[in-house]
C-alpha cells in the first residue's frame, strides 16, 4: 500500500478508534473523554476535550493524554519545543489512533507567514514540522491566527485566500503530507468577518475561533454557517482568562462548566484547552461527555460578576479606535492575560517585546479618550499601564 492510499483510508482507521479511550486501567476513577464528535465533513471524530500544546512540557504529557483517550493535540512551530515534544512522543503512538494539527507557520516567535511569501515558504514550513513531529503527514494544517497581523481586513483576507498558499497546500494534500486546511482566529481584528469569508470561500475543512461564554455574539453565527457547508468548528479561548479562583457549580468546578458551556452548541466539534499538568487532565476532562446544567450557569454567572470588568474579550477591540495613541489595546492586553492569567510568562513578555511598540505612553496619557470606550466597562487605560509594567524587560 502507498502512502496515498492509507492516507485515504487514515480517517475510517480513526473513526474506529476513536470512540472509547484507548487504555483506561480497570476500576480506574480517573476521569478519562466520554464523548467523541464529527469533524465537519472530514470523516475524523475528535475527542470533545482536546490537547491545546502552547505550553507542552514534555512527551510523557502526550502519552498521558492519549491514555485518557485524547485524541487531538494541536500545535504549531511556534510553540516553542511543543513540536519536538510530540514527536518523541509518537515513538510510543500508532499513528492512526490520534489527530495532528500544526499551523503554517515558522519556529521563531510571531512566525506566521504573511502575504507575499513564495509556495515554496509554505512547504518548508509544513516540511518543518513533519521532521519535528516525526510524521509522514498533518491531518490538519491551519492558517494561523488570522486577524492579527494588520487591522486592515483586506490585507488579512489577502493572507487568508493567498493563492501562493492554496497552492502549496494543493501540493502538499496530492503528497499525503496534508490532509486538510483549517484557519484560526482570535482576532483582535475583524474575527468573525474573516472566518465567515472563510466559510463561504469553499477552501477550508474546519476554523478554530475563540469562544467562550463572556462574548462572541456573532460567532455562533459564523458556526452555523460552517455546520450548515460541512466545515467543522474547533472552539479555543473557552476559558474567558482563566483566573484563578474556587468557584463551583455544585460538585463541579467553573472550568467543568465553562467547557460544557462550549460543548452544550451543537456545532462544536470540540474544543482545545492548554494543558501542562496532569491536574490539568483530571480537571477538564471531567466535562468530558456531559450536559450543561442551571448550576453550571449559575457559577458562570458568578464568574462573570467577579471578572466581567478584568476580562478583554478575546476578539472584541470595541475600544482600540478611541486610542490616540494607537496602541494595540487587544493585543498588549492579550499577553497580559497569557502572563498573568496562564502562566506563560516567559511567551508573553517575548511577544510584548516584538510589538516594538507597546503600551507606554499609556504611563503618561492624560486623554480621557480611553474613560469608558470599552463597552464592558474595563478600565482600560489601568490595564495598560499594568500590562507594559508587567510585560517590560528591565536590566
Amino acid at each position: 500500500m502507498n502512502r496515498r492510499d492509507f492516507l485515504k483510508g487514515t480517517a475510517l482507521a480513526t473513526a474506529a478508534v476513536a470512540c472509547s479511550p484507548l487504555r483506561v486501567d480497570a476500576g480506574t476513577e480517573r476521569p478519562v473523554v466520554r464523548s467523541y464528535r464529527e469533524i465537519g465533513s472530514t470523516g475524523l471524530r475528535m475527542s470533545d476535550i482536546s490537547f491545546g500544546c502552547g505550553k507542552l512540557p514534555s512527551a510523557s504529557m502526550i502519552l498521558r493524554a492519549v491514555e485518557r483517550g485524547i485524541n487531538y493535540f494541536d500545535t504549531s512551530p511556534d510553540y516553542g519545543p511543543s513540536e519536538r515534544h510530540i514527536g518523541e512522543a509518537m515513538k510510543g503512538i500508532r499513528r492512526e489512533r490520534i489527530i495532528l494539527a500544526s499551523k503554517l507557520c515558522r519556529p521563531i516567535r510571531r512566525g506566521h507567514i504573511r502575504y507575499g511569501s513564495s509556495r515554496k515558504d509554505y512547504i518548508a514550513a509544513v516540511e518543518g514540522s513533519l521532521s519535528r513531529l516525526k510524521t509522514e503527514y498533518l491531518d490538519i494544517c491551519f492558517v494561523h491566527a488570522i486577524g492579527s497581523l494588520s487591522k486592515n481586513r483586506g490585507d488579512e483576507e489577502k493572507r487568508l485566500l493567498d493563492e501562493e498558499m492554496l497552492s502549496a497546500v494543493d501540493s502538499l494534500k496530492r503528497a499525503g503530507k496534508v490532509r486538510f486546511l483549517g484557519v484560526s482566529s482570535h482576532g483582535p481584528n475583524h474575527m468573525e468577518d474573516l472566518l465567515m469569508t472563510a466559510v463561504r470561500s469553499g477552501h477550508f475543512d474546519l476554523i478554530m475561533p475563540a469562544f467562550n461564554f463572556m462574548k462572541f455574539p456573532r460567532v455562533p453565527e459564523v458556526m452555523k454557517e460552517a455546520k450548515k457547508r460541512g466545515i467543522g468548528v474547533v472552539a479555543m479561548k473557552t476559558l474567558a482568562g482563566a483566573k484563578e479562583m474556587n468557584l463551583e457549580a455544585g460538585d463541579e468546578p467553573f472550568e467543568t462548566a465553562a467547557l460544557k458551556w462550549v460543548l452544550k452548541h451543537p456545532e462544536v466539534s470540540g474544543l482545545v484547552v492548554t494543558i501542562k499538568t496532569v491536574s490539568d487532565l483530571d480537571l477538564y476532562l471531567r466535562a468530558s461527555g456531559k450536559g450543561f446544567t442551571a448550576a453550571d450557569q449559575e457559577v458562570l454567572d458568578r464568574y462573570a460578576r467577579i471578572y466581567g470588568r478584568q476580562y478583554c474579550r478575546t476578539g472584541c477591540n470595541d475600544c482600540e479606535a478611541d486610542c490616540p495613541k494607537g496602541v494595540e489595546v487587544a493585543t498588549v492586553l492579550r499577553y497580559r492575560m497569557y502572563f498573568k492569567d496562564y502562566g506563560m510568562e516567559k511567551r508573553a513578555m517575548e511577544s510584548y517585546a516584538d510589538l516594538g511598540r507597546g503600551a507606554e505612553d499609556c504611563l503618561t496619557c492624560r486623554s480621557p479618550s480611553c474613560a469608558g470606550a470599552c463597552p464592558y466597562g474595563l478600565p482600560v487605560r489601568e490595564l495598560l499601564r499594568d500590562a507594559h509594567e508587567t510585560l517590560s524587560f528591565r536590566v
